[in-house]
């Protein structure tokens, strides 16, 4: 079973779940094919982005929820 974190990379998210790359570029993650986001973690991103991340984890895990 897949565990969502403010932890998780962009990377894991993505292998897990490639559907979910719009939500991440709404909310202005466009960088997403970078190989250097891929080892960033959703704290990180969230953090340059000025996103609060406990925020994020949450719309993404409602995201997935959905998806099942």
């Amino acid at each position: 079973m897949f565990h969502l974190t403010k932890e998780t990379t962009i990377g894991e998210l993505l292998q897990y779940a490639p559907d979910i790359a719009p939500v991440l570029t709404n909310i202005g993650m466009h960088c997403l094919g970078c190989p250097s986001s891929q080892m960033e973690s959703l704290e990180q991103a969230a953090a340059v982005h000025g996103i609060d991340a406990d925020d994020l984890v949450d719309d993404l895990r409602g995201f997935l929820e959905d998806m099942a």
